[in-house]
């Protein structure tokens, strides 16, 4: 693995070493969970992802607020979602993506119901992509263990005109154990697919351990993901650090 990804990962630990201390949790950095914040809360939270490619390593940066309207019904604004892609070559590139909110609404809460279950829906704009996304979020606590999947569809279309139309299909699930109340192990998988104007793509399927810590209400998740397919085009590796705190 090249030596970027030693960088990436510090760098992201360091970015999410500087929040303040609050309240939140999130035991997955690629599922979503099923429960929603509660009337009145707000959340501040910070992504980083690493992307290591064959000729390229990328970084992407998202700053979300999550807001609960309702102990069922959550709304969040993605204030800015940008990259920087460096090729081996020595180039690089800086690119703001997308701002746009997200809707979620909790259906059955885990620890009252057999399941906990949830709707998702998701819009982003920007220069060159609109997209709008659905999940449904679920979830099953198992003592100290938790089991989560989502079942995403989203469409994107891309372009100076978004003339490029892409469907993509994916299923995210996790299993999380609690060690003690600020420790948490387990691991993720994210299969993908890529649909090039909804007809011609390949499936991707992404498998690596997490860890989520918990102190004084402020949560930071990682996750590492490897390809265990061989798609050319796709990420070797990915690596999530998530960041958040309550106002």
């Amino acid at each position: 693995m090249k030596h970027t990804l030693f960088g990436a990962t510090l760098l992201g630990t360091l970015v999410l070493g500087l929040l303040p201390a609050g309240a939140g949790e999130r035991r997955f950095a690629y599922t979503y969970d099923s429960t929603t914040l509660s009337a009145g809360e707000l959340e501040y939270e910070q992504w980083f992802t690493f992307k290591d490619y064959d000729t390229k390593n990328r970084f992407e940066f998202r700053h979300e607020l999550e807001y609960g309207i309702t102990d069922k019904l959550q709304v969040g604004a993605y204030l800015s979602d940008w990259r920087i892609t460096k090729y081996d070559d020595g180039s690089s590139e800086t690119e703001w993506r997308t701002a746009g909110f997200d809707v979620i609404y909790n259906l059955t809460h885990p620890g009252e119901s057999f399941i906990g279950s949830a709707l998702y829906g998701e819009v982003l704009i920007g220069p060159e992509k609109f997209a709008l996304e659905g999940k449904l979020l679920l979830e099953k606590r198992l003592g100290r263990v938790v089991i989560g999947y989502n079942a995403i569809l989203e469409a994107e279309w891309e372009g100076a005109d978004y003339e490029e139309q892409v469907g993509v299909i994916e299923n995210t699930f996790g299993v999380s154990y609690q060690i003690n109340p600020s420790f948490l192990i387990g691991f993720e998988g994210l299969h993908e697919i890529e649909l090039a104007e909804w007809s011609d793509g390949r499936g991707v399927l992404y498998l690596g351990p997490n860890l989520s810590l918990r102190k004084n209400g402020f949560f930071v998740t990682a996750a590492g993901l490897f390809q265990t397919t061989e798609v050319s085009g796709e990420p070797d590796t990915q690596i999530r650090l998530l960041g958040g705190f309550h106002f």
